[in-house]
Parts: C-alpha cells; sequence; structure tokens
C-alpha cells in the first residue's frame, strides 16, 4: 500500500466524512512541488484554468476581491510576484496541463478507498494553491467533498459547522447554482467561538465534513498547498437536492424545503435538477468572471491595474 496518508489510523475509518481529520502525507515527495516545478506548470496551463486573485489588505472585506490574469510573464516572475505581493494563484484541472498530476492525484484516492470500506469516489480533480505571506482567504464553503493538503509553509485554517447560522440553506444553494461566489456568504466576528482552528504545516492535511465553512490565514511566508475535490453517490445527492431547492426558492419563494436524499420527493427534485442543468437555463444566471489586473512583480503588492474584460470560463 502507497504511503500518502503517513499516519492513517484504523480509527480514521469512522471519522472518514463525519469529523475533521488532520493526518501527515507524503506529497512533497513527489517533486511536483518545487519552484521549478511550480514555474512550468504555470507557463503551461491555459488562462481558463488559471484564477489569480487580490484583495484589499487594509478593508478586510471580502467584497474587495478582484480576479486577474498572469500575462506576459515567465513562470519564475509570477512566483517572484507571489513571494512579495498579496495575491494568490489557483491553478485548475492539473492532470490535463500534466499527467504527473493526475497520476498523483489517481494515487490518493486509490489509498483512500483501500483504507476506507465501501468508500467509492468519482470526478475527482485537484487545484494547486500558491499564495502570498499573510494573505487571507475569506469565509466560504466548497460544493463537493474537498481536502486540503499542505506542501511549503503554515497556514491557520478555521473550519464552522455545516449548519445555521453558520451555513445557511439559501447560501449554500445561490453557490451550487453559480450565482454567488463561495466567499459572498454571510460571515460575523462571533462565529470564530464556534469553529475549530488549525494551525496547518508542510506535511500535513485537512479533510471536513461537506459544506463546512472555512477561513484561512497564511502565516508570514509563501503558502503551497493542493485541494482535491470528489463526489460520492451521497454527496451528488446533497447537490442535486441543494440545486432543485436553490430553482423553487427563486421560483416560489418558499422558506422551508426539505434536504431530504431518499423516498419520492428527493427523487422527483433530482430529475428536476438534472432536466435544469441539461437544459442550460441557469447558465444565464451565473456569475461572470471579469478580469482588472495583471499579474506585475515590479507593482505594489504584484498588481498592476487593467482595463476590465471578460474571461470565458
Amino acid at each position: 500500500m502507497s504511503t500518502i496518508l503517513a499516519d492513517f489510523a484504523p480509527h480514521h475509518v469512522s471519522l472518514f466524512g463525519e469529523h475533521i481529520l488532520h493526518l501527515k502525507h507524503t506529497l512533497a515527495d513527489s517533486g511536483l512541488f518545487t519552484d521549478d516545478a511550480l514555474a512550468r506548470l504555470i507557463e503551461k496551463t491555459p488562462a481558463q484554468h488559471c484564477y489569480v486573485n487580490t484583495m484589499d489588505r487594509r478593508s478586510h472585506n471580502p467584497r474587495s476581491r478582484r480576479e486577474g490574469a498572469i500575462d506576459g510573464l515567465s513562470g519564475a516572475e509570477a512566483l517572484q510576484a507571489v513571494k512579495s505581493g498579496n495575491i494568490w494563484i489557483n491553478i485548475h484541472k492539473l492532470g490535463e496541463t500534466d499527467p504527473a498530476y493526475a497520476r498523483l492525484l489517481d494515487a490518493i484516492f486509490a489509498e483512500f478507498e483501500n483504507r476506507v470500506p465501501g468508500l467509492k469516489t468519482y470526478r475527482q480533480s485537484m487545484t494547486l494553491l500558491i499564495s502570498s505571506p499573510n494573505v487571507k482567504v475569506y469565509y466560504h464553503c466548497d460544493v463537493p467533498g474537498q481536502m486540503l493538503w499542505q506542501l511549503r509553509g503554515t497556514k491557520r485554517v478555521f473550519v464552522y459547522p455545516a449548519k445555521a447560522p453558520f451555513l445557511t440553506q439559501p447560501s449554500m444553494e445561490k453557490i451550487v447554482l453559480g450565482e454567488a461566489h463561495e466567499t459572498g456568504m454571510p460571515y460575523e466576528t462571533w462565529f470564530d467561538d464556534y469553529a475549530e482552528m488549525i494551525d496547518l504545516e508542510a506535511g500535513q492535511m485537512l479533510y471536513w465534513p461537506l459544506n463546512c465553512p472555512h477561513r484561512v490565514e497564511n502565516h508570514d511566508c509563501l503558502n503551497v498547498s493542493v485541494t482535491t475535490e470528489h463526489w460520492t453517490d451521497e454527496l451528488r445527492n446533497v447537490y442535486a437536492v441543494n440545486y432543485a431547492n436553490g430553482i423553487i426558492r427563486r421560483a416560489t419563494g418558499a422558506k422551508a424545503l426539505s434536504m431530504h436524499t431518499s423516498g419520492p420527493s428527493f427523487w422527483g427534485k433530482a430529475a428536476f435538477a438534472a432536466i435544469m442543468k441539461k437544459s442550460g437555463l441557469q447558465a444565464r444566471n451565473q456569475r461572470k468572471r471579469l478580469i482588472d489586473f495583471a499579474v506585475d512583480p515590479r507593482a505594489p503588492d504584484g498588481v498592476r491595474d487593467v482595463p476590465s474584460y471578460a474571461l470565458g470560463r
């Protein structure tokens, strides 16, 4: 058996998917996350798979989040901008750009499925995050099952319960429908009193229950990590209910909608969600991706303003 999960113990099986897991891993041994490897990956990744963000350090306002692009830079220059700036780069679909990352992703989930009886995942994906010292990723949640793997640096992660008032059904539905960004969720500072706080160091990973809101504060160092996402039949059913409920709520103004993932009501919603997704009607309500800065290692915070333009997803 592989040793990607360096300290997975038998009791972790019963915790998987139900509680936070904080484990050690060996992904850095792959050689895929050195500066040279990251620079090559940045240069090879198509623009539509590379997301760059910044946020106003002074306001601490998630609405100050902006999207940018890497244009005309080498991978090494882009990395220098991250090291000295206030930006983070998210690279999606790594396996399509370099098959070595696809093999690593396959190995991760093969090991989990070998260790957790009955676990069957599909539509796995991996996203690389390269972020500046002291960057903060504001309160948000993700739709699929997600794990966070720290490769370099240290970050503080706050994980909150996946239930009201920390996560409301209408907020989750808008994220599922693509109508709101993950960071658009309501957040109050007192939420932190109910959060699990973990200082995640290089060689460690976290897995939390589905849709748990979380936020991140980098320590004063460059951070490199990957998130892995996956689906199971159970997770897909929750997604289908959220998708259908979101459309029903918008059309009818309904307040209380069932989250049951079995029985006639569920199957009706699952069929409705499938029809709506296939129709493409919901795509008209999805957010547009607007770029208004370019990464520039010579500019303050690594950010140079440019006229806003739309970039296809």
